[in-house]
């Protein structure tokens, strides 16, 4: 009788543990090919469009929940939140499932598109589909375009901010049946990470913040200023590389004639990068900057950058031509009208017209990029959160700060900024690391130990500085023989734009 008693006890206890594992699975259903990772649940969840008001419209998030591998998991899931902003998670799951696969053996990892973005009732802006090999219309100012999707959405932009979407954030979570939850965030998913560390503390048991953009950033104001110090740490690497100096000796002259030239006569006759074609082209000074920044945020990609400048300064475009390409792909993931709902409500109003010049003053991206979008935010609609949303994150709970030491738009300053307020929080730095760090080396390993203790405070970061800037491309085949230790690409989805 006793051992009857054991055995049904234990087949109690051991149903329980399934129910609760499966109890987020149960509410969703198994992802088709077109969906997402076969191995994963699919669905989505209702929620109101206008919260406040809990009437009105209705939008379906879209969630992919990559279920954990092991019979018995930790209860604690991982919610990720991509970047942007205007990416969505969901959208991204095959990518992110590669990028977390040692993470989900212990836990859940759970994607939701945030409102807007993926599947999540889109405010997608993309230009008219045109031929891949047509520059004509490289650099086009894209105002009349967001004018044009304006009228086109069902949806109130109004109501696509952070602070509304972390609500639906954690409807998702009360809706799958977790309790405290860990967060993963990149680049503007580390804003809204912070927004639901401030708004659902104790739903949070822990958080990774790779890239930090807090609420206070003013996207993008800093940008000059950060892209200029990335680019002049290239050029000082440059520098220090035999093989990269004695090919490129006036790296920087060069690169100011060339942003000179474009400023003068933007006009170009050029070979095509990829067809061999002639074909003419009006590339910009902002919009060759633009393609200097996009290529400073790996490391593999800034290597290319001698190369391709040294070129350009000389009249051979088709290097630059061809990192254009590069960012133009990473730009399709973006939802750019919840982009522009996000910056319009939350960063724009801090932007003083006159800080502009100031903040652009004697840097390589000039006023262009901030101008541009404060012409979008004259008529996108927009309601500015209050002044709580601005202040610094406070919080006891444990927080990984995450940075590239080569970061161009969230270099490590901005983490040593929002950890002040998280007092349970530690910064790593990685060398020779760009945009986005959690793939590299030994990180992936350190964050899988931070979030088995729940704390950084046995953290040895010192496997970090195993990480080398990648040797500079001397030639287009490769780089030189004097080149320093090879390095690794970033590959963490949520570029800030």
């Amino acid at each position: 009788m006793v051992r009857i008693t054991f055995l049904l006890t234990t087949l109690l206890l051991v149903g329980a543990c399934t129910n609760a594992r499966r109890s987020a699975a149960d509410r969703l259903r198994p992802c088709s090919s077109a969906e997402g990772p076969t191995d994963a649940f699919c669905g989505s969840l209702p929620v109101w469009e206008d919260r406040a008001a809990a009437r009105g419209r209705r939008i379906n998030l879209r969630i992919v929940l990559l279920p954990a591998l092991r019979r018995d998991p930790k209860p604690d899931p991982l919610f990720v939140f991509a970047g942007g902003p205007g990416q969505g998670a969901a959208k991204l799951s095959s990518t992110i499932g590669t990028l977390f696969h040692r993470f989900q053996k212990d836990r859940d990892i759970v994607l939701v598109d945030q409102r807007g973005t993926g599947g999540s009732n889109p405010l997608n802006c993309r230009a008219p589909e045109r031929d891949a090999d047509d520059l004509s219309k490289l650099g086009d100012d894209p105002t009349p375009l967001f004018r044009d999707c304006l009228t086109r959405y069902d949806a109130d932009p109004k109501l696509y901010t952070t602070s509304i979407a972390m609500d639906d954030i954690d409807e998702v979570r009360r809706h799958l049946g977790y309790g405290p939850i860990n967060l993963w965030g990149a680049s503007y998913g580390t804003r809204a990470a912070l927004v639901y560390l401030r708004q659902y503390p104790a739903a949070v048991r822990s958080a990774v913040l790779d890239g930090v953009a807090p609420p206070g950033m003013a996207l993008p104001l800093y940008f000059p200023r950060d892209g200029q110090r990335a680019l002049d740490l290239t050029f000082a690497a440059c520098a220090r590389e035999a093989a990269c100096q004695a090919a490129f000796p006036d790296l920087r002259a060069k690169t100011e004639a060339l942003l000179e030239r474009l400023a003068a006569n933007p006009k170009l006759r050029v070979t095509h990068p990829r067809t061999g074609l002639r074909s003419e082209v009006a590339l910009s000074r902002a919009t060759a900057a633009g393609i200097l920044l996009g290529a400073l945020y790996s490391p593999v990609t800034a290597a290319l950058l001698p190369r391709v400048i040294a070129d350009a300064a000389d009249g051979r475009y088709e290097g630059l031509l061809g990192l254009a390409a590069a960012n133009e792909s990473m730009g399709d993931s973006i939802s750019e009208g919840m982009h522009l709902s996000v910056v319009c409500a939350e960063d724009f109003p801090r932007i003083p017209p006159a800080e502009i010049a100031r903040a652009a003053a004697n840097t390589f991206l000039g006023e262009e990029l901030i101008r541009n979008r404060t012409k979008a935010c004259a008529f996108w609609p927009a309601t500015r959160p209050g002044e709580e949303f601005y202040r610094t994150v406070v919080s006891d709970k444990p927080v990984l700060l995450l940075s590239g030491e080569l970061d161009p738009v969230t270099p490590p300053g901005w983490a040593a900024e929002v950890g002040g307020g998280l007092r349970n929080s530690r910064q790593i730095t990685v060398p020779g690391a760009g945009h986005g760090v959690t793939a590299l080396g030994c990180v992936s390993k350190l964050m899988g130990q931070f979030l088995d203790e729940g704390s950084a405070a046995n953290l040895n970061p010192e496997c970090v500085k195993t990480q080398h800037r990648p040797p500079f491309f001397v030639t287009y085949s490769g780089p030189g023989q004097a080149g320093g230790a090879g390095g690794v690409p970033g590959g963490v989805p949520g570029g800030l734009q």
